[in-house]
C-alpha cells in the first residue's frame, strides 16, 4: 500500500514538472490543490513554479535584447532550455531522485 502511494506522489510529482510545459499556471493549479497532501508535491511544485517563473523572466530578457539582435538567438535557446531541463527533472522525479533546476530563482520557499 505504501509503495503504491509512494509511487501516485511520484507521478503527482513528475505532474508537476511535466504541466511546466504549457506555463506556469499547470504547476501553480496542482500544487495549489495538492500541497498539503504530499511533501513531494509541494517540493516539486515549487521547485518547477520557481523554474518557470524564472524562464518567463528570461524570455523577457531575450526579447528585450532583440534589439540588439542577440535575443534573436537567446529566444530559442531559452524556450529549448526550459523544454530539456522540464523533461530531465520529470524522468528524475518519476524515479523518486529529487531535482534542481539550474539557473532557478528561487522565489518561492
Amino acid at each position: 500500500m505504501a509503495e503504491a502511494q509512494n509511487k501516485q506522489e511520484n507521478n503527482l510529482a513528475m505532474a508537476c514538472h511535466l504541466l511546466g510545459l504549457i506555463g506556469f499556471l499547470g504547476p501553480l493549479i496542482l500544487w495549489l490543490v495538492k500541497n498539503g497532501e504530499s511533501a513531494a508535491v509541494d517540493k516539486n511544485g515549487k521547485e518547477s513554479l520557481n523554474f518557470q517563473i524564472s524562464i518567463i523572466i528570461y524570455l523577457i530578457g531575450a526579447w528585450l535584447s532583440a534589439f540588439m539582435l542577440i535575443g534573436f538567438f537567446l529566444f530559442p535557446a531559452v524556450i529549448i532550455f526550459n523544454y530539456v531541463m522540464v523533461i530531465i527533472a520529470a524522468v528524475k522525479t518519476s524515479k523518486g531522485e529529487d531535482f534542481k533546476y539550474p539557473l532557478c530563482i528561487r522565489f518561492i520557499k
